[in-house]
């Protein structure tokens, strides 16, 4: 019996994830080029401002922020949060302030010309 197998190749899965984890990272540096915040506020942070849209779990927002400590764009420190448990702070470093200004510039690139391929051509029948 031939049963066609409905799954998507290996490849093609590290792909969106990695474009996701790209697009998590550059989120999180923007949340961040505000002040410091703890991983939970920059969960609801990013989930308020993109009107729910964006749901940010903690097992894809925690690897992120430990790699971004890695590269040095951002810096953690331990504090207390507003509610007054324990948490991890983390600040952007000069070094994140520059990578987010440069991915957020190429996002935006790549927005706009899916924005553009989008929009519909007037004159043009399908």
């Amino acid at each position: 019996e031939n049963v066609s197998s409905s799954r998507m190749p290996t490849r093609k899965i590290n792909d969106q994830l990695d474009l996701m984890k790209g697009s998590l990272d550059l989120l999180v540096l923007q949340t961040l080029a505000a002040g410091r915040a703890h991983g939970h506020a920059i969960a609801c942070s990013i989930e308020r401002r993109s009107d729910e849209v964006l749901q940010v779990g903690h097992g894809s927002l925690y690897p992120a922020l430990q790699r971004m400590l890695k590269l040095g764009l951002i810096t953690a420190e331990d504090g207390i949060s507003e509610n007054n448990r324990k948490a991890r702070f983390y600040r952007l470093t000069s070094k994140g302030r520059k990578h987010l200004f440069a991915e957020a510039s190429k996002w935006q690139k790549f927005s706009d010309a899916i924005a553009r391929i989008l929009a519909p051509v007037v004159g043009e029948s399908s």
